[in-house]
């Protein structure tokens, strides 16, 4: 307890002293909807999971990280639905995977509030507990691009309606139901079309050595669940290698499939989101739940000032989605590159929020990976509170950025998910403030 609590009030003060600026307490972004909270976590802090030394790049041993860093949690991250408490999954650890020792794949349990009114930063990030995956025998999932068995790489994380979470993997890809625990309960059926069948720990290998499934490191990077809690929908980052999404080493195609999933019959459905475009690394990030047919989704480019050298970012969007009246593509083995083909209607979409807009003032330090969207808890005068964060890739130099944005409730019909039972125990919550 003594070094969870510290780690909370270091987390705390990294929040409030790194990358220290002044801000307006809010800004206006379009009508009825205002940038009211910026927060950021630094790349070098550590997790209370108590492991000691260090993890390095295979191959570069002087290139290494604490085995307890505290990051890449921008990359999934969902709210509890109670005592502002979220819950956030790092993807696969350092070094795309590529590790002396395998990384053991983790989940962290988040205080955050916003201090509507004070001046940015004003996000406060609190760590209250790392705990770690487990499979069905109790062994760790590691994020070990090369443990074929036992490699989890999570990109989206969702809470269910009994006290369960869901993650979605990108390594397969493949979606898992865990307890709060973060044991194993199930795996769910994903249609075949979606795998590889010659996978590797180098992407550019599987790019070239398979010709249907998902791209190499392009899986299902989002996941939502319907308000009612019985219907999952992933989403892909790009289309599919049947759906002529490559030429080569180099992506192509538009036309990017979302899986519906009934999580009692196991039935599923596909529908068509189709990209801006796929040049400068673009592909979609997030997908998080409106209601039962709309959705918000990121699309975004792998640009960022923050780079070196820096590169200025094109795309930081996210769309407002609608699955109504979309052709359901399940039993269509390969879509076009391009324009779809008479008689399929894509999703609809809509801009939602640019990020890049310059009202916002972000352009400048807008990180490359922007890749989670979750719900907070409603303001007291009703609008929503949508919050948007970066994957720091767990790179000690490259701190985790948090945005927070009111939204009024008349710009969008939200359904929010109702979660009966705490997952993080409400005490727990209150023994960190003391």
């Amino acid at each position: 307890m003594l070094r969870l609590l510290a780690t909370a009030f270091a987390v705390l003060a990294l929040t409030a002293s790194t990358l220290c600026f002044h801000a307006p307490n809010s800004q206006a972004l379009t009508p009825g909807i205002t940038l009211i909270g910026k927060g950021v976590v630094s790349g070098s802090a550590l997790d209370t999971s108590g492991l000691a030394g260090n993890i390095c790049q295979a191959g570069v041993p002087a290139n290494c990280v604490p085995k307890a860093i505290f990051g890449g949690f921008g990359s999934d991250i969902t709210y509890t639905g109670h005592d502002d408490v979220f819950i956030a999954a790092p993807d696969r650890g350092p070094f795309d995977g590529l590790t002396d020792e395998p990384y053991l794949d983790r989940f962290y349990f988040l205080h955050i509030t916003t201090d509507i009114g004070a001046p940015f930063p004003n996000i406060r990030t609190t760590l209250l507990d790392t705990r770690f995956f487990k499979n069905e025998n109790g062994e760790n999932f590691v994020g070990a691009a090369g443990s074929f068995n036992s490699r989890l790489d999570p990109e989206g994380i969702r809470v269910g309606p009994n006290g369960t979470f869901y993650i979605s993997d990108e390594y397969g890809p493949y979606v898992f139901e865990f307890n709060r625990q973060g044991h194993l309960i199930r795996r769910l059926e994903v249609p075949s079309k979606f795998f590889i069948s010659n996978p590797s720990s180098d992407p550019n290998a599987e790019l070239l050595g398979n010709s249907a499934g998902r791209q190499g490191n392009r899986g299902m990077e989002g996941l939502a669940i319907s308000p009612d809690g019985t219907t999952l929908f992933g989403i892909m980052q790009n289309a599919l290698i049947q759906d002529h999404g490559l030429n080569g080493l180099d992506r192509l195609g538009l036309n990017n499939r979302i899986l519906k999933i009934d999580l009692a019959t196991g039935e599923t459905h596909e529908y068509v989101y189709v990209l801006d475009a796929i040049n400068r690394g673009q592909g979609v990030c997030e997908i998080l739940v409106i209601n039962d047919h709309e959705f918000l989704v990121i699309e975004r480019d792998n640009r960022s000032n923050l780079q070196s050298p820096p590169q200025a970012p094109t795309r930081k969007t996210i769309y407002k989605i609608d699955l109504s009246g979309a052709t359901d593509v399940s039993g269509i083995p390969s879509l076009p590159a391009g324009a779809l083909p008479v008689g399929i209607t894509p999703v609809s979409k809509q801009l939602f929020i640019n990020l890049l807009d310059a009202d916002l003032n972000l352009a400048a330090t807008i990180p490359e990976k922007i890749e989670g969207l979750t719900w907070g808890p409603d303001l007291p005068d009703g609008r929503h509170v949508l919050y948007v964060i970066s994957d720091n890739d767990l790179n000690p130099a490259l701190a985790t950025q948090i945005y927070a944005f009111a939204i009024d409730p008349s710009l969008l019909n939200l359904q929010q998910q109702f979660l009966q039972e705490p997952l993080f125990p409400p005490g727990q919550v209150k023994k960190a403030f003391r």
